[in-house]
């Protein structure tokens, strides 16, 4: 071979895996049965792996066999027409809104708390031109018919940014939309010819709790985004359902944003690995979750938000601990605890070891502010309008 060849090759060589990457693969899994951050922070098993790679090898942009089959599976399970698998849930939603908006001007509610709104970096505004105008909720818990009225643009007025797009999101903080009231906006919208956008990114959770079909979850939409590394385990993807249409038009957008995937076979063998496996463990999951929320309570400590699926929101500030307090004193423990702020998010990974884990911190920071003076309270209210009761 030639030299100059040879010692580019030599340059381009590269091995990425760690002397003891199996070991490290366990820690990791370990480290995240211990953490309370996220969601998304899940591992994939052996057997999942074991799985896809079985998959077929396919090129996505063109048809790859797997990706197809799990795509039909996907537009069936929800009562849609197509479905269009993508690398994330902030990709879907942002592909829905483009595809869903021809020509500007034009407005789009969603929960003020909602990832649209919060967490996709003003994607609406540069990839679609669109005007967010972000509600928020009356009832502190989730958007109303009275709350979307109030805010939604109707008419012809030039002054204005007409509404064409509601956004609303399944779960929002792990909380349960209500479908009635889903139901009631989704009337509304067709009224007025306002299309409906869903970021179910956690509504396998929903179907969960609610023993409602997909289907019947995603009726009153005419999009929906499902996130499959977001409490089910996958190592990545969404998966973006809607018209036959509607999927067609996403597809262009999904090439223009780069989002053209070529061997996801693998990865689409995993979410489906994570919808046969994964999405059965759910119910323990909430139990976990609930099972947090009362060792809480019992210690007095406040409940921001209860445990209606995965998270519970907490203020350990009726104990006299704050936050940043917490968080050192569980990552200074033997067996590291982590955790960011009063969200506390249970997985498919957590373990009960790890909740017990927590209580007995918490109950032994909430006895040293004791012996320090602190007087607990005996009830506190939130901002929610929720009053819990507390211990002395």
């Amino acid at each position: 071979m030639d030299p100059k060849l040879r010692a580019i090759i030599e340059q381009v060589k590269v091995d990425i895996l760690a002397p003891a990457q199996e070991a490290d693969n366990e820690a990791q899994l370990k480290e995240v049965s211990r953490s309370f951050f996220s969601d998304t922070i899940t591992v994939p098993t052996k057997a999942m792996y074991e799985y896809a790679v079985r998959a077929s090898v396919g090129d996505a942009v063109f048809r790859e066999p797997c990706t197809s089959a799990f795509e039909e599976h996907m537009a069936q399970l929800t009562g849609k027409e197509a479905a269009l698998f993508v690398s994330s849930g902030t990709l879907g939603n942002q592909l829905a809104i483009r595809t869903h908006l021809l020509q500007p001007p034009f407005s789009i509610l969603t929960d003020v708390r909602s990832h649209i709104n919060s967490y996709e970096a003003g994607g609406a505004a540069m990839h679609s031109g669109a005007y967010p105008i972000p509600v928020t909720p009356s009832n502190g818990h989730h958007l109303t018919l009275e709350d979307i009225k109030a805010k939604a643009v109707l008419g012809s007025d030039i002054h204005f940014a007409p509404t064409h797009l509601i956004c609303l999101e399944n779960t929002l903080n792990g909380m349960i939309f209500p479908q009635n009231d889903i139901i009631k906006i989704a009337k509304f919208a067709r009224e007025n010819d306002i299309l409906m956008h869903l970021d179910g990114a956690r509504l396998w959770h929903v179907a969960v709790e609610t023993r409602l079909p997909l289907s019947e979850l995603c009726a009153p939409f005419d999009s929906a985004s499902l996130c499959l590394s977001k409490g089910l385990g996958a190592p990545i993807g969404t998966c973006l359902v809607g018209s036959k249409v509607f999927i067609n038009k996403a597809c262009w957008f999904r090439k223009a944003f780069g989002g053209g995937m070529r061997q996801t076979g693998i990865l689409a063998a995993s979410a489906a690995y994570a919808l046969s496996h994964n999405f059965p463990q759910l119910p323990r999951v909430h139990a976990l979750a609930r099972r947090l929320q009362r060792g809480l309570e019992e210690l007095g400590v406040g409940i921001l938000c209860p445990a209606e699926t995965c998270m519970v929101f907490f203020d350990p500030s009726t104990i006299g601990v704050e936050y940043g307090e917490v968080e050192r004193h569980a990552a200074a423990l033997p067996e590291p605890i982590t955790l960011k702020g009063s969200r506390l998010v249970v997985h498919i990974q957590t373990t009960v070891q790890a909740i017990d884990d927590f209580l007995r911190l918490v109950s032994e920071l909430r006895d040293e502010k004791v012996k320090e003076g602190f007087i607990l309270s005996t009830s506190q209210t939130f901002a929610n309008g929720m009053t819990r009761k507390y211990l002395e």
